[in-house]
């Protein structure tokens, strides 16, 4: 089971990316509602979260490199929960 670890880590990384793009795509119509959001905060929601993953993917393997691939990948997870219990606890968009 030991060997198993990195794939289920990767795959657990994986599936919270893949969820989290399609909760707030399918979350917008609420989002836009409940926080009286215009339509061009809408698309600063979504385009936000892709500027940022594209910008830091790359720096961040080279600093996976350098500081340990665990270490900064357990990093990443809980800050990337904390970023999204943030967002889900805002009061405006």
């Amino acid at each position: 089971m030991h060997k198993w670890l990195p794939l289920v880590a990767t795959c657990s990384g994986t599936f919270m990316l893949l969820v989290y793009s399609t909760i707030v795509t399918v979350a917008l119509p609420g989002v836009a509602d409940d926080l009286h959001a215009s339509f061009s905060s809408l698309q600063w929601i979504i385009d936000v979260y892709t500027l940022a993953l594209a910008g830091l993917l790359l720096g961040m393997g080279s600093l996976g490199d350098n500081l340990g691939r665990k270490r900064l990948y357990l990093t990443g997870l809980t800050v990337f929960a904390l970023a999204t219990l943030a967002c889900g606890l805002a009061p405006t968009s």
